[in-house]
């Protein structure tokens, strides 16, 4: 199996890029943001076998991949599905929601349903086991400061990319406001 590639990026678009490696291009689909063209990246690749088919999906983290994978033991979950799922929220943020039972974050999936999010959260909780019990104000912080950039009128994605950018806010009201700079 191909478990991770390193190469030169040559193409991107919104759902997928082409991976030079050596001469063999390589089409991986990732949610990866924005990369530099001819720069050398690499992804944590999980191969999905299907009878008509071999897709590749990437990850610049080694834990997206390892969510990814524990997202599409869930039955009735593909990698479309899980893929989508991990571009909605941080994986911190989706952790907590799936230890607590909050299944907001995975409805606003397109084709992930009330029933199905509760699946997931129902096979997952006692699986995320490396979860800590003390979240972070920053990580608690994520889902208030969405929320209030959305009522705002920016757009669910670039607020969601924005604050995976913002690291060091210490409470929710700096977290916008760092969120706002980088928006305007």
């Amino acid at each position: 199996m191909i478990g991770h590639l390193k190469g030169t990026l040559i193409y991107q678009d919104l759902k997928s890029v082409i991976l030079d490696v050596d001469g063999v291009g390589y089409k991986i689909h990732t949610n990866a943001v924005e990369l530099e063209k001819n720069k050398q990246i690499s992804f944590w690749t999980y191969l999905a076998v299907r009878e008509n088919a071999l897709d590749l999906y990437g990850f610049q983290k080694k834990e997206e991949l390892d969510f990814f994978e524990l997202l599409i033991s869930v039955s009735g979950i593909g990698p479309k599905s899980a893929m989508a799922i991990l571009s909605v929220a941080s994986i911190s943020n989706l952790r907590h929601a799936i230890s607590t039972g909050d299944t907001s974050h995975l409805v606003k999936v397109s084709g992930v349903g009330r029933k199905s999010a509760e699946k997931i959260v129902l096979e997952l909780k006692d699986k995320l086991d490396g979860l800590s019990a003390d979240m972070t104000i920053a990580q608690a912080g994520d889902v208030d400061a969405l929320e209030a950039l959305k009522s705002l009128g920016y757009g669910e994605r670039e607020v969601r990319e924005v604050l995976k950018k913002i690291t060091d806010a210490a409470n929710t009201n700096d977290k916008i406001k760092k969120a706002l700079k980088l928006l305007s």
